[in-house]
């Protein structure tokens, strides 16, 4: 595996034999906890549109998600699987419960808490770059299935004719996964002129192969289509328009204090705290497609509201519902099990197996990850600096599903879904 290749955790898969036997074992103390505190609390929905709201049983439900949340996460605490984590669940309305784990880092014991804020990695390509693009295409200025060359001509490699929008948002456009720009290339120039000149090993639509390259691309569609960079495309139609203030690429100095440090990184040698883990992204100036945001779990709170609400949070609409409908539906079965842009659950990934048909979600290499299920009415949101101190730390992958399914447990009981 090259330095930054996508995760595993990225990528749909079954969980070996030794973490799925964790991943029980934290669902079984998940399972007792829901049992011994305010069994009788599990009558009613919290926050389903239409249910009844009794103020004392939301109060003593919302305590028993938090509990399970809680008691898979000091786990994976001292098991080692990050310093430090914050985790949120809740429904289009706001949030159920939320708990932060741990600390910072060795040298800095700040709990994290809803503001800290975290380097995205790969949640970069659905936060940002795929709102981003779906808000050019509902505004005609881009078409899914149009080949990119039309919005990027520079783009000569062999054989990229063919490729369309669509494809590089669901990962089937035939491109390699990945190669090491901040190696190849001096500075952004150099390093955009090498993916302009990387071809497709395959013919598109034929099989999936989870590709930065493609998000790279999508951000300079997004970029040439609008006429603003990506960084302020998505902070003034994204990320203002929802109220996200600690959501940007770049973070400033005086942010570094609430930024949770990621890793002792080999290529630059000194331990990395403010500035985005991906070297690719490092190499492009820090601003890209597929990795390079910051955000808090605040602000990722308002952005999956967003979502839930079919594209409206608090009155402010940032995609119609249509669009958010495009997005989230399975595109090709035959290919992958990929919305656009977004994953949907497997049965192996990071959805665990409680999340509804309906459900969409992704994760970021840092070990960030975000799920939301419209059939249920929740998200799972989860934010840690699994690399810290080293990326060869490889435990996030049964968190993410153990967590998952400690909350659907607990969800599911109160809606007499068993």
């Amino acid at each position: 595996m090259s330095p930054i290749e996508p995760s595993p955790d990225d990528s749909p898969r079954r969980l070996p034999a030794r973490e799925h036997r964790r991943a029980l074992a934290v669902r079984g103390l998940s399972a007792a906890i829901l049992c011994s505190v305010l069994v009788g609390a599990c009558a009613v929905s919290l926050h389903g549109r239409g249910t009844r709201r009794d103020p004392a049983v939301a109060k003593s439900r919302a305590r028993v998600v938090r509990d399970s949340m809680t008691a898979v996460l000091e786990r994976a605490v001292r098991d080692g699987a990050f310093p430090g984590a914050y985790a949120a669940v809740g429904t289009a309305d706001g949030v159920i419960a939320e708990v932060g784990v741990g600390k910072l880092d060795s040298a800095d014991t700040q709990r994290p808490n809803a503001q800290t804020v975290w380097d995205l990695a790969s949640l970069t390509k659905v936060v940002g770059t795929t709102t981003a693009v779906m808000q050019l295409v509902q505004a005609g200025r881009i078409s899914l299935d149009t080949p990119v060359v039309r919005y990027l001509p520079e783009w000569t490699a062999a054989n990229v004719a063919p490729i369309t929008i669509r494809h590089l948002l669901t990962h089937s456009a035939g491109l390699p996964a990945w190669r090491p720009l901040y190696k190849e290339a001096e500075n952004s120039t150099e390093a955009l002129q090498q993916i302009f000149a990387t071809a497709p090993d395959t013919l598109p639509g034929v099989r999936f192969v989870y590709s930065d390259l493609g998000f790279i691309l999508l951000g300079k569609v997004v970029e040439r289509m609008s006429g603003e960079t990506l960084s302020e495309y998505d902070v003034a139609h994204i990320f203002a328009p929802l109220g996200m203030t600690d959501t940007r690429y770049l973070p400033p100095t005086a942010w570094r204090k609430h930024i949770a440090p990621t890793e002792i990184d080999p290529w630059r040698q000194r331990h990395i705290r403010g500035e985005v883990h991906d070297e690719n992204a490092a190499r492009l100036d820090g601003v890209a497609g597929h990795a390079g945001l910051f955000s808090s779990g605040r602000d990722l709170v308002r952005f999956a509201r967003m979502y839930l609400g079919r594209g409206v949070v608090d009155g402010q609409r940032i995609l119609d519902s249509a669009t958010v409908a495009a997005i989230t539906r399975l595109q090709d079965s035959a290919v992958s099990r990929r919305a656009i842009g977004w994953e949907t659950p497997t049965g192996g990934n990071s959805a665990g197996t409680r999340l509804s048909r309906s459900a969409f979600g992704h994760t970021g290499f840092t070990g960030t990850s975000l799920w939301m299920d419209p059939g249920q009415g929740i998200f799972v949101l989860l934010l840690t600096n699994r690399v810290n101190p080293t990326r060869e730390n490889r435990k996030i992958g049964a968190v993410r599903a153990s967590l998952a399914d400690a909350v659907v447990d607990v969800w599911a009981s109160g809606r007499g879904e068993r």
